[in-house]
Parts: C-alpha cells; sequence; structure tokens
C-alpha cells in the first residue's frame, strides 16, 4: 500500500460542465447526425443510446465546444439522479453533453481514466456525491465540490492491471446485453413478419400465400377487445416501513424498461403481507399504470417476469395481466411489438404523474390469428425469451462478482504488485 496516495480529482484531470440548448430549441427523437446526452441517459456506468436525442447543425454549432470526448467520464450532478457515472467510449466521441452532467477529462499522465471511473461508480462514491450535492428542492453539485473529492490511486502500473481484470467482466456483460438486443430485434420481428401490416402482401406466416383477407383481416382472425381477452389484478399498496433490506422481492415500476421488456436488479425488498393473487411468477405478465415521463415510455407498457426462485409480489403502480384464453406470450408481442401499448399509453392522465385506469383500456381492439398460428408462433419466442431471462441472469451474476471484487481491488485487499523498478 505504500504506492497508493490520496488525491483531489481537480488535481488529476480537468472538469468541465455541459451545456443547455439555447433559448427557443429543443431536442428530437428523429435521428439527425448530432447527438445529444442527457442525464436520464447516463447509468449503470454507460451511456444508453437506447433513448437518444438529437439536435439540429444549426443547435450543434452553437455549441460545438460541450462535447465529451472518448475515455472521458460523466457524472450527473443535477436532481434525483446525481452521482449516475459512465465512461466515454469512441461510439459517444464528440457528441454533445447536457447542463446537468459534467464530464472528467484530460487526465493527468500517470492516471488510467478508465480506474478512476470504476471507483467513482461504485456504491460508495454514489453515495458519497448524493451527501454533498446542496440544496433541497433541487439538489445540485456544483464543480468545485467535484474538484475536492478525493480519491485513493495506487501506481500506474496497478491501475492498468485493475481495469484489464474489471474489463473482462465489463466484455462478458456486454457480449451477453448485445445478445439480448439481438433476440429481441428478432422476436420483434418474426411477430411482424407474421401478424403485422394486415393491409400490405407483405404478411409471412405460414399458409399466407392461400389466405384471403376480410374486412382487413386474414380469413380465420378476429378482432376483439382487451376486455373480451384478459383480467387483471392491482399491485400492492404500501407504505415506507414495509420496505426492508429482508423479505420477499417487490416488482415496481423500475423494473419496466423504457417502452416495454423488463429491468433486472431495481426490485424492493418487502415485508408486507399482500393477497394470494398479488404473487408473481416466471413468465406472469406485468404493465406500468403510472408515469413520470413526458414520453409516457413507462405506463402502458409490459414486462415479463423472471425466474427469482423466491417469492415476489408487485407494487401498485403496476398491474398483473391475467388473460383468457390467448397465451401471454403472445399478448406480450402484441402490446410490444404490435403497437398495442402505444395505444394504451395516451389513455393515461395526469399533470406532473400520469395515472392509467386499467378499464380505460380495455375497449382496445386487438386482432387474434387463427388459433394454429398462435400455436406454432408462441414456442419460437418464448425460446428468444427464455435466452434473453438467461443472460439477463448471467449479466446480473457477473455484475455482482465484478462489484465483489471491486473494493478488493480497490483497497489492495488483494495484492496486484507491480514489476521491480515500477
Amino acid at each position: 500500500m505504500s504506492e497508493w496516495k490520496k488525491v483531489k480529482l481537480g488535481d488529476i484531470c480537468e472538469i468541465k460542465s455541459g451545456k443547455r440548448l439555447p433559448k427557443g430549441s429543443d431536442f428530437s427523437s428523429i435521428p439527425t447526425e448530432y447527438k445529444y446526452i442527457r442525464a436520464r441517459d447516463i447509468k449503470n456506468g454507460i451511456i444508453n443510446d437506447d433513448e437518444l436525442v438529437y439536435i439540429s447543425e444549426e443547435v450543434k454549432q452553437k455549441i460545438s465546444k460541450y462535447i465529451v470526448n472518448t475515455n472521458d467520464i460523466v457524472i450527473t450532478i443535477v436532481g434525483a439522479s446525481i452521482g449516475d457515472v459512465a465512461y466515454v467510449t469512441s461510439q459517444f466521441d464528440g457528441v454533445n453533453l447536457t447542463e446537468n452532467a459534467v464530464r472528467l477529462t484530460n487526465f493527468i499522465n500517470h492516471i488510467n481514466s478508465h480506474y478512476i471511473f470504476y471507483i467513482l461508480n461504485s456504491p460508495d462514491y454514489y453515495m458519497l456525491m448524493q451527501r454533498i450535492a446542496g440544496g433541497a428542492a433541487q439538489p445540485k453539485m456544483g464543480i468545485y465540490k467535484v474538484e475536492a473529492i478525493e480519491v485513493t490511486i495506487p501506481s500506474l502500473h496497478i491501475q492498468d492491471q485493475v481495469v484489464a481484470i474489471l474489463s473482462r467482466y465489463d466484455s462478458l456483460i456486454e457480449n451477453y446485453q448485445k445478445q439480448i438486443k439481438l433476440l429481441e430485434e428478432a422476436a420483434q420481428r418474426l411477430y411482424k413478419e407474421w401478424f403485422v401490416d394486415l393491409h400490405f402482401p407483405d404478411l409471412h406466416f405460414p399458409g399466407h400465400e392461400n389466405t384471403k383477407i376480410v374486412d382487413g383481416v386474414p380469413e380465420g382472425w378476429e378482432k376483439k377487445t382487451l376486455g373480451e381477452l384478459i383480467s387483471y389484478v392491482r399491485g400492492k399498496s404500501y407504505s415506507s416501513n414495509e420496505i426492508s433490506d429482508e423479505g420477499c422481492i417487490m416488482v415496481n415500476l423500475k423494473n419496466i424498461q423504457a417502452f416495454g421488456g423488463y429491468k433486472r436488479d431495481a426490485e424492493k425488498r418487502f415485508i408486507g403481507e399482500y393477497k394470494p393473487e398479488q404473487t408473481l411468477q416466471k413468465g406472469d405478465l406485468v404493465m406500468g399504470v403510472t408515469d413520470m415521463t413526458q414520453e409516457r415510455r413507462l405506463v402502458g407498457h409490459v414486462a415479463l417476469i423472471p425466474d427469482f426462485n423466491e417469492p415476489a409480489t408487485f407494487s401498485m403502480d403496476l398491474i398483473k395481466i391475467i388473460p383468457y384464453s390467448v397465451p401471454i406470450i403472445y399478448l406480450y408481442c402484441a402490446m410490444r411489438y404490435g403497437g398495442i401499448s402505444k395505444q394504451i399509453s395516451p389513455l393515461a392522465n395526469g399533470v406532473n404523474v400520469l395515472h392509467l385506469k386499467p378499464d380505460a383500456m380495455m375497449g382496445t381492439m386487438m386482432v387474434i390469428p387463427r388459433k394454429d398460428l398462435i400455436e406454432r408462433f408462441c414456442p419460437f419466442v418464448e425460446e428468444m425469451t427464455n435466452k434473453i431471462l438467461k443472460n439477463q441472469s448471467q449479466i446480473r451474476l457477473l455484475t455482482e462478482a465484478r462489484d465483489r471484487l471491486l473494493p478488493k481491488l480497490m483497497s489492495g485487499e488483494i495484492d496486484i504488485n507491480a514489476p521491480k523498478g515500477q
């Protein structure tokens, strides 16, 4: 440990702010050449490119200095998300950054910025940044506070060794994430090929060549309302003293990915009581019924429950959907890939928080293919979904292993000896 020393961030790099869009300008979800990173895009150590927004060339020129570069570190500094950290890869080189985040750049010679990222992305430093942020209504961590954060660093050789070890875990996690994305794209493509674009000769379900289109749908298919197809169970209302480090798993709104899909590691622990019908099992389908995003990313959108191998329930921000006859996996695909969730989402009302009354969606129409087609379709998607869930489990195990290893490497508990002369 003799080589380890404590330094302030301001002494080992430059810390620069992002930039608010010029007055009268706005970003767009329609892709242009110029991306814009918001605070919400910085999460879990990465910049999430699934929901990036874009700016015009004119706006880009006005804020051209406020960009990130490869090997920078970005940290959110405003609001509830203070302390979220991401490492900038070459994919985001030259992309503009929000004023609600700062970037650490131009590190001095004997510092590996990736090593500093691992320190700052740890739970201890997340809590530290939450603690030092000032302000009650709108907490903010100014640049001077970021500059004053202290980190303990070893020699550059040891930094490089630690990064090499931890990067192996990150590479495996990234590979599993890529597989998940490909599987979801394949499931979506299969659903659309079989069941979407009913007014065009693009359907490729088995037997499509000899099937007539009658009243806008293939012969033998039906149009039904959700009320004819499903019922639902409301989630559990709870108080703060029922949330604990122990108890059963409670799935909540944070477990819904933006626009559908399940997000692991956002579950809570619940020590209260709940009804038998509020139990969750692998393969159950849940839907978000509240939302605080203007884009309605969560309300009306659905997720399939993974295998927890222990009891689980769900919060009042969700409902569990129970089909009468149509398989759950088909409902999931229809809602997520067939546009049903997009029809349901606008039915939510509210000013700051959107609320969906489940009964309001029951008149939504859904096309139901012939039973034999559904029975042929579901096994393909079930196989893809099971692979996705397995990959998510692998990601969780790798993340836990990496996070257990991280403090031991950072503290020197696991000795990585530098060669002589270093």
